[in-house]
């Protein structure tokens, strides 16, 4: 894949991050507050997670990024963000393809009455490159998804949930991105399902260079396989690190791993665990 040369932060001597959210605010119908100075950001070649429960907010951040908010009744109404060095709140979904950066939303949202390489193909319909350039890069989708490619006639509403899920992000890849914004994509899938895909997500990112910004309730293997990550509750970031220190961090592992803080005798003190995050305090 074609990647972009960082730029390069002139007083830190450092690439400059390749996706950046600063301080946004985002509303839904002009009076339903979402998101409350969210702050993060992906630098080149990471993998950086998104976590909390659902209704946090995770969702809401990728359609911020992606420009899908507006289709929701939804807007970005303080802070900015900015797409390799260019702010992009003013630009449609489709141009925002166009310069690297799609979204795969929750759900996959396969278009049931193609059959999956009709699916994939459609992710190259910004592309002016040839076909044979097309031709290559879904060589590659298959090499990464072979099941797709076995599958390849089949019509996609057909298909199993974990075939729908590496469509759409084969069908993401076709577009020649350098950053997928990846939403929920262990939701409904299997725990080996959910593996082999997180699996072929490293790959893309070591191999292809691929950033992914992953929006994910599974803290567990998203820690795992994220460089890092933040945490997201009621709409604000309470919390964020490499994900290895996330992982041995003593609230991450009892409000987000499911392993016992000291002190916590019965299931009767969990309806107290508010009082007790130190973000709360």
């Amino acid at each position: 894949m074609l990647q972009q040369t960082p730029q390069m932060d002139k007083d830190a001597g450092s690439p400059a991050p390749l996706l950046e959210v600063n301080n946004i605010e985002v509303i839904y119908n002009h009076v339903i507050l979402v998101l409350k100075g969210v702050s993060l950001s992906v630098p080149k070649g990471g993998i950086v997670a998104i976590l909390g429960a659902n209704g946090a907010g995770k969702t809401t951040t990728l359609k911020a990024i992606s420009n899908l908010l507006r289709a929701e009744r939804g807007e970005v109404t303080k802070g900015n963000i900015t797409f390799q060095g260019e702010q992009i709140q003013d630009l449609s979904p489709a141009e925002l393809v166009r310069r690297g950066c799609i979204q795969v939303m929750e759900g996959r949202h396969c278009f049931g009455h193609l059959s999956i390489e009709e699916n994939l193909m459609t992710g190259a319909y910004t592309r002016g490159d040839g076909r044979g350039a097309i031709a290559a890069d879904l060589d590659m989708v298959y090499n990464y998804f072979p099941r797709l490619k076995v599958r390849r006639k089949s019509q996609a509403g057909y298909t199993s949930g974990g075939e729908q899920q590496m469509c759409a992000i084969g069908r993401a890849l076709m577009s020649r991105p350098s950053t997928i914004l990846l939403d929920e994509p262990s939701m409904g899938l299997a725990p080996q399902l959910v593996e082999e895909i997180f699996e072929i997500v490293r790959d893309l990112n070591d191999k292809e260079g691929v950033s992914f910004l992953l929006a994910e309730q599974n803290t567990n293997i998203a820690l795992r396989y994220a460089t890092y990550g933040y945490i997201l509750e009621s709409g604000r970031i309470v919390m964020d690190g490499e994900a290895s220190q996330l992982r041995e961090n003593e609230d991450v592992k009892e409000f987000y791993l499911g392993v016992g803080g000291e002190g916590r005798k019965s299931f009767r003190d969990v309806k107290h665990y508010k009082r007790r995050k130190r973000w709360l305090a």
